[in-house]
């Protein structure tokens, strides 16, 4: 069982636990998850300290009033405040925001301290020209989600690092040369797609991949007519995001 009410980051926690044998149920809220738990009994639950209805505190403390031998896994931002807390209600772990996803498997038992390998290029069905590994630029106000998607990115055989604006993205432009930019639409000052003509003169055989946490069709109109490579929404699912990017890095070394 995920429970956190941010969407994007219960899709990427599933698709993660997912790629790793795991079937999964998500919840939206604490109420949500006991209701889920009461009905499902999952044998682990992997839930956001912080959430809306029924805080995470109470919630787990509930949570194991219904079943004492489920194992939780707490997230929490405050993890030095809230730890002895948490331990005494029942949390088997506790982990740190932003999660660090190799950290996770460990934490369910899945993995006794032992990382998830990286995918190979080979194991995930690389072209048979050469491997699709490529430099990866993530620019998010989110520092949850730059530090997922790095990690989601760095696991699938990518080098990948993030900034947290369009200022910032364009230094790291200049410095490092990305073959693939994933540029988030909706940002503090400069917008991703005010700041992509910019970025796309800098380096045009950069690919660029849009980022928005809503559907919006003109936006997407709009960043595909100044260069963008391609446009995908949150919550972001890995899966699609990983093929985009490969398409992007084909694109990249062989336009024609």
């Amino acid at each position: 069982m995920v429970a956190d009410d941010e969407p994007d980051i219960r899709e990427i926690l599933t698709d993660f636990l997912t790629a790793h044998g795991v079937d999964v149920v998500q919840a939206a809220d604490g109420l949500d998850l006991l209701e889920q738990v009461q009905r499902v009994r999952p044998w682990a639950v992997v839930m956001d300290l912080h959430m809306p209805r029924l805080d995470g505190l109470e919630a787990l403390r509930r949570i194991r009033a219904v079943d004492p031998a489920v194992r939780v896994i707490v997230v929490s931002g405050s993890v030095e405040e809230t730890r002895e807390h948490l331990l005494a209600a029942g949390a088997a772990v506790v982990l740190a925001k932003p999660l660090q996803l190799a950290d996770l498997l460990p934490a369910l038992g899945l993995a006794a301290g032992a990382e998830p390998a990286p995918v190979t290029p080979a194991a995930a069905g690389a072209p048979a020209g050469g491997p699709r590994r490529g430099g990866v630029l993530v620019v998010d106000d989110d520092e949850e989600m730059r530090e997922i998607l790095v990690e989601m990115l760095t696991l699938h055989g990518h080098a990948a690092w993030a900034v947290d604006g369009a200022a910032d993205a364009a230094a790291a432009v200049a410095a490092r040369g990305p073959d693939v930019l994933l540029l988030d639409i909706h940002m503090p000052g400069l917008s991703g797609v005010d700041a992509l003509p910019v970025l796309r003169a800098m380096a045009p055989d950069m690919k660029v991949i849009m980022v928005s946490g809503t559907a919006d069709l003109q936006a997407a109109r709009h960043a595909l007519a100044y260069g963008a490579f391609d446009y995908i929404t949150k919550p972001v699912n890995m899966a699609r995001l990983t093929e985009v990017v490969d398409a992007a890095l084909l694109f990249h070394r062989d336009p024609d």
